[in-house]
């Protein structure tokens, strides 16, 4: 109960916040939804870059940042609600047929979902491979990596692979926040690792 009103606090104070951002101009205009522009809150992330450090949520609320993987290559899985059938279909994908045969990298997937939201959706979907991470405390990711969406509290559709040193070596970020994202590509980069 404690961790509740905890989080409802720091949601709020979140809330005010995550709109104090600056745009993500290295990405402007670059994600739809409905045909129409959104606008990317926070910095941008480029290939080839140390990625950003970032804090966020495990199911049971203990923070999780990037250090936490060290010395592994990362895979982070963007997706704005795991409740949607595209984001679940992602996850999945990810879990089911990726995983697997990356069994040394680190599968992550980010959302702003709660972490009771996350929780029941990895019991029901069997999700056992892939690590589901909560931005919705800290928005911590959001704004480090340019995803925050301006006005929805959400994070846009992407896709990054890091190497062992956490370099930025792959970043796919989703043009169209209905659809899916090329799991071709990502996979050939990790293959690359």
């Amino acid at each position: 109960m404690l961790k509740a009103l905890v989080l409802a606090s720091s949601l709020f104070s979140v809330a005010s916040f995550a709109y104090d951002l600056p745009e993500n101009t290295v990405d402007m205009g670059k994600v739809k939804a409905q045909g129409k522009a959104v606008v990317l809150l926070g910095r941008g992330v480029e290939t080839g870059q140390a990625a950003p450090d970032f804090k966020v949520a495990d199911a049971d609320f203990t923070p999780v940042t990037l250090a936490d993987f060290s010395n592994r290559a990362v895979l982070i899985s963007v997706v704005p609600s795991l409740d949607t059938g595209t984001c679940s279909l992602q996850t999945k994908h990810f879990n089911e047929k990726v995983a697997s045969q990356f069994p040394d990298v680190a599968m992550l997937t980010i959302s702003t979902d709660l972490p009771f939201a996350q929780k029941r959706f990895c019991k029901a979907e069997n999700i056992d491979k892939v690590k589901t991470l909560s931005d919705a405390v800290w928005h911590s990711f959001g704004e480090n990596y340019g995803l925050l969406i301006k006005d929805m509290g959400l994070l846009s559709r992407a896709i990054f692979v890091l190497d062992k040193e956490h370099k930025v070596v792959y970043k796919q970020l989703v043009e169209n926040l209905a659809k899916e994202p090329n799991y071709d590509d990502a996979v050939s980069a990790l293959q690359a690792l």
